[in-house]
């Protein structure tokens, strides 16, 4: 579902920058509008993930001695699927 929005009192000056801008990348200035407020949608709801997880790293969370290293739970998940790329520990792309 979408809905309008109007936005009042916007600085001519502003207005055909943005125009411009839209116009440069072949855009409707709705449509490079759009993909504007939903970058800042997206970056919102990124900086909100990264304060939780901040938050729970805070708290004592996240990994403790006796949780198993990445490597290995890559190495174990591949050897499930039949997909050893290489010697224990080693992930695939790793220098």
């Amino acid at each position: 579902m979408s809905v309008a929005l109007t936005i009042r009192d916007v600085p001519e000056e502003v207005r055909e920058l943005l125009s411009q801008a839209a116009r440069e990348r072949g855009q409707s200035l709705q449509a490079f509008l759009l993909g504007v407020l939903k970058r800042q949608a997206a970056f919102s709801r990124n900086q909100r993930v990264l304060a939780e997880i901040e938050q729970e790293l805070g708290a004592g969370g996240g990994a403790g001695p006796e949780t198993p290293d990445a490597a290995d739970l890559i190495d174990r998940a591949r050897n499930e699927r039949g997909q050893s790329d290489g010697p224990p520990g080693s992930v695939r792309g790793a220098a």
